[in-house]
């Protein structure tokens, strides 16, 4: 779909699921429906659940806006069944958002075309809470899920390997530990990469350092070397095509800057970043003069099958 022309046009807001980041998701959902009302559509917020195709075949909406986070909602997965239904859908497709949810395989895609990314092996659970698998410092994480969902860092000076929870899968990722600074780039389009985040932190950026109100602080834009700043924006563009990604995505990185672009590493990329009061991308898309309304707006129009 070219664009939603005629207002209000109907748009679900399609939010919460069953996986480990339904809080998150739900908060994303009530802010993006908040502001397209506000942008003049009329929106439907949609609990995802078993019945699903069921309510959007009741609903007959013009796009589904795709708020869901983790599991289910930007693996793949909802995503081919909006495309079984033929209802337009905001972000990546399919195969972008399998490849990119999938931590190991992204990284197959990264070293491709020459990006640098972080050692890791997949292992069993059970292994990596027995032994060290990889020298510390290392990190333990499940491969397919994202916001520091289950991620545990192990310090070069630990004296075992991690207390790994029952609740992780049972085969995760464990990966190098890069150290240095925390780094985003997010892509819009065709208006390419918006800016560079730095994210500052007391400690270990993980899920309450991202969501819990001063979690975290953003410097928007990183004060980075040029040099620095435009490799991430060049690589945050780079991994989006390579990935396949449509509408907006984000990049992370670490930035070690006593080794200079040498020490600039890919972490992952999101195809559904989060877009709550604390997210980094909306902070990005308003520094660059879009506010939080119409990069929602953007997000709508772009919706399409076939993705």
């Amino acid at each position: 779909m070219a664009g939603l022309s005629s207002l209000p046009s109907r748009v679900v807001v399609l939010m919460g699921g069953p996986s480990a980041e339904r809080e998150v998701s739900l908060s994303t959902g009530e802010e993006c429906a908040k502001a397209l009302r506000g942008e003049g559509f009329d929106v439907i917020e949609v609990d995802a659940g078993p019945d699903l195709s069921v309510r959007l075949s009741d609903i007959k909406p013009d796009a589904v806006f795709n708020a869901l986070h983790g599991r289910w909602g930007e693996d793949g997965c909802v995503q081919g069944l909006l495309e079984w239904l033929r209802v337009p859908y905001t972000h990546s497709g399919v195969l972008a958002s399998a490849l990119a949810m999938d931590k190991t395989r992204a990284k197959t895609v990264f070293r491709s075309i020459g990006l640098p990314v972080a050692e890791s092996l997949i292992t069993e659970r059970d292994r990596a809470r027995s032994e060290h698998v990889m020298a510390p410092p290392y990190v333990v994480k499940p491969n397919n899920e994202g916001s520091s969902v289950g991620v545990y860092l192990v310090h070069e000076a630990a004296n075992g390997p991690p207390v790994l929870s029952d609740d992780m899968p049972e085969e995760v990722l464990v990966e190098t530990f890069v150290p240095g600074r925390e780094l985003t780039c997010s892509v819009l389009g065709d208006r390419g990469a918006l800016t560079v985040t730095e994210i500052l932190t007391e400690g270990w950026y993980d899920y309450d350092a991202k969501y819990k109100p001063g979690g975290s602080r953003h410097e928007v834009p990183a004060q980075i070397p040029q040099p620095v700043f435009e490799a991430c924006m060049d690589m945050a563009t780079r991994a989006h095509a390579a990935l396949g990604c449509r509408g907006v995505s984000r990049t992370d990185f670490r930035w070690d800057d006593t080794r200079g672009l040498d020490g600039l590493i890919v972490l992952e990329t999101n195809t559904q970043p989060g877009m709550t009061p604390t997210s980094l991308t909306p902070e990005q898309a308003e520094a660059c003069g879009m506010s939080f309304g119409q990069l929602c707006r953007w997000l709508v129009e772009d919706a399409s099958c076939d993705r």
